[in-house]
């Protein structure tokens, strides 16, 4: 017969805990040491250009057909 120790889970969590915790600091390294750097715009302060367009209105004559009533 064979004798089986009890396999306890312990140590198991214990390394995929700190094997998360070291892939989440890892990616907060990386995430902070990018080279993706968006440059501040400076805000230029320029008046709106307002286009108008020019419409001219023509009364036209209508003719209403008759209704027949």
């Amino acid at each position: 017969m064979y004798i089986v120790d009890e396999i306890t889970p312990e140590p198991m969590l214990v390394k995929i805990t700190i094997l998360i915790f070291a892939l989440v600091a890892f990616n907060f390294l990386l995430l902070k040491l990018s080279s993706n750097k968006i440059e501040k715009q400076t805000k230029v302060k320029k008046m709106p250009v307002v286009l108008q367009k020019e419409t001219t209105t023509e009364q036209e004559s209508v003719t209403l057909a008759p209704t027949g009533s």
